[in-house]
């Protein structure tokens, strides 16, 4: 298995999917979009994975690579149908490249907080293994806000009803973030979009406690974050078999 990994900044990286892919011993190739890297011929890939930013999917005029990225992530899904998973900035650009619309959240969620599954889609082979309910980290100000109809939502929360959906039976979304590490906090906290969305949400010096809860909680993210990359392993073997 090859894996294409598109970020928008250096410290937003695949977290504790980097341990399962050095497990694995897979081959990942890093395009830094941010530092105007350029993506590569998609053919040799099996599977893409696109991480969050400080970035909107709509700003075009202010980081134009979106544009070609955008296109990359339409050419991989739609036409290829290879295996997809984007998450926060991934998975609201997902559904941009699919017809979707994105935009500011009515809400920002920042913090450990919940999401519940959908029960009607509740077998969907990407989704398989994650709990009816949990706790998650969240941390951002847009949002998914409706979907083409062949995108079927997975998960939502109080403040945010598509936090995670499917396109087709190989590619999904997830707003929420379980591929974070010890360091996560402090690192996204650094990065001065990221601190004043954390401030405004739960006041001043919150880095510390969340960091602390988010500490606590890593054994149930690394959890969901290795079944959902069980998931899509699995997928990528019975579409190369």
């Amino acid at each position: 298995m090859r894996i294409l990994v598109l970020q928008h900044l250096a410290v937003e990286h695949p977290g504790v999917f980097r341990e399962f892919m050095t497990e694995d011993g897979v081959r990942w190739d890093t395009v830094e979009l941010d530092a105007n890297e350029t993506i590569a011929d998609l053919a040799c890939y099996d599977l893409m994975m696109v991480m969050g930013g400080p970035q909107d999917v709509w700003q075009e005029s202010d980081f134009p690579w979106l544009v070609a990225e955008k296109a990359a992530i339409r050419k991989f899904v739609v036409e290829l149908r290879r295996p997809y998973l984007g998450i926060c900035l991934g998975h609201q650009l997902l559904a941009s490249a699919i017809g979707g619309d994105v935009g500011p959240a009515a809400v920002p969620e920042v913090g450990i907080l919940p999401v519940k599954r959908i029960q009607a889609e509740r077998d969907d082979a990407l989704f398989a293994g994650l709990p009816d309910s949990f706790l998650a980290l969240q941390w951002h100000g847009a949002e998914v806000k409706s979907l083409p109809a062949d995108a079927v939502i997975l998960a939502s929360s109080p403040a945010c009803a598509i936090q995670a959906f499917t396109y087709g039976t190989h590619a999904i979304g997830i707003q929420f973030h379980i591929e974070a590490t010890h360091d996560t906090v402090a690192n996204w906290a650094a990065i001065p979009a990221y601190a004043r969305a954390l401030e405004q949400s739960l006041g001043k010096d919150a880095t510390q406690q969340l960091a602390r809860d988010v500490q606590d909680r890593l054994p149930e993210f690394e959890h969901m974050a290795r079944q959902l990359y069980e998931n899509l392993r699995k997928h990528v073997r019975g579409t190369s078999a």
